[in-house]
């Protein structure tokens, strides 16, 4: 397949060595709005083709799928023309800023026949699947817990009022939609949609720089932690009444867990791949790209889908 990347953001060369590793993926083509950073990718990587506009990119029709890593706020507009214009689309996260924008790209791309999947990197980790595999042996779960919490090398400007998109509320910015969206999709992965939401955020200029997020489930509770503005031990802990699971990594990495039943001596794993952040991803995407598994594809764009549910409530709390 032949892929165009849109924009040169911190993500590019991590997507750029990834499909390096994936025979099926050729990157073609880039388009990015600075002419010095779309220069220096395509040198460094071998991108053959640059692009001065996305309208040239997306008139190319030797490109098969578009990854966009675009800004927030643009998630909804760029997807929508790459559909229109008959792309398959690998999406960063967060899917969309609304609900509403993600069921309109969702039926866009059912319509038009064409594949749009959100590059979430926990979704497809090996360390998340065995959690997945050993969640009956916790028993009944009782309490889920996240943190992801990670000072912002850009939060200093922030407060002097140079604000980057990450913070900028107009942008779709905020710990939310920046940290705490993983911590959102690890735990509706595996435990679905709760049944009530509450976000309480601390507010600065108009974002949230961190917050908390609380998600009721029919029988626990789960807090959701994620922070830009101060720093913590990361952690991922998931508690039954016949043992538990916890971790010191990110939930977006999620490199390494431990399994423990109650009274029993820990088992730890780590079975995620560490030579590139997204090869498990696109690895997934290839596999079911390549093989029409639209069975799959369609399992995940509703997961997508739910996660926006929470999302899209937890920012309504968040300006209430």
């Amino acid at each position: 397949m032949q892929i165009g990347i849109v924009g040169a953001g911190m993500t590019v060369p991590w997507f750029l060595e990834a499909a390096k590793l994936i025979p099926e993926m050729e990157v073609r083509a880039l388009f990015a709005r600075k002419e010095e950073k779309r220069k220096e990718i395509c040198e460094k990587y071998q991108v053959p083709v640059a692009y001065d506009s996305y309208e040239k990119l997306l008139a190319d029709q030797s490109i098969d799928v578009l990854y966009l890593p675009v800004p927030n706020h643009l998630h909804y507009s760029f997807t929508k023309q790459a559909l229109e214009a008959g792309k398959h689309v690998i999406l960063e996260k967060p899917f969309t800023v609304t609900y509403e924008e993600a069921k309109k790209l969702a039926e866009l791309a059912r319509a038009k026949g064409l594949v749009l999947f959100e590059a979430i990197t926990n979704q497809y980790n090996a360390n998340y699947e065995k959690v997945r595999e050993l969640l009956p042996g916790l028993g009944d779960v009782k309490i889920v817990q996240l943190n992801f919490s990670q000072y912002s090398s850009r939060y200093e400007a922030f407060k002097q009022g140079n604000i980057a998109p990450v913070f900028d509320p107009a942008k779709a910015g905020g710990a939310l939609m920046d940290l705490n969206v993983y911590n959102i999709h690890f735990v509706v992965g595996l435990f679905g949609e709760p049944k009530a939401i509450h976000y309480y955020p601390n507010m600065e200029k108009g974002v949230d720089t961190s917050g908390i997020l609380v998600m009721e489930y029919p029988t626990f509770q789960c807090v959701c932690v994620a922070a830009k503005d101060c720093g913590a031990p990361l952690s991922v802990n998931i508690e039954g009444d016949k043992g538990c699971m916890f971790s010191h990594s990110n939930s977006g990495r999620f490199e390494e867990f431990s399994y423990q039943e109650n009274k029993q001596e820990p088992i730890h794993y780590e079975l995620a791949r560490r030579d590139s952040i997204f090869a498990e991803e696109l690895t997934a995407f290839t596999e079911y790209y390549v093989n029409k598994n639209q069975a799959e594809l369609d399992r995940r764009l509703e997961h997508s889908l739910r996660v926006m549910k929470v999302l899209d409530a937890a920012r309504r709390g968040s300006r209430s």
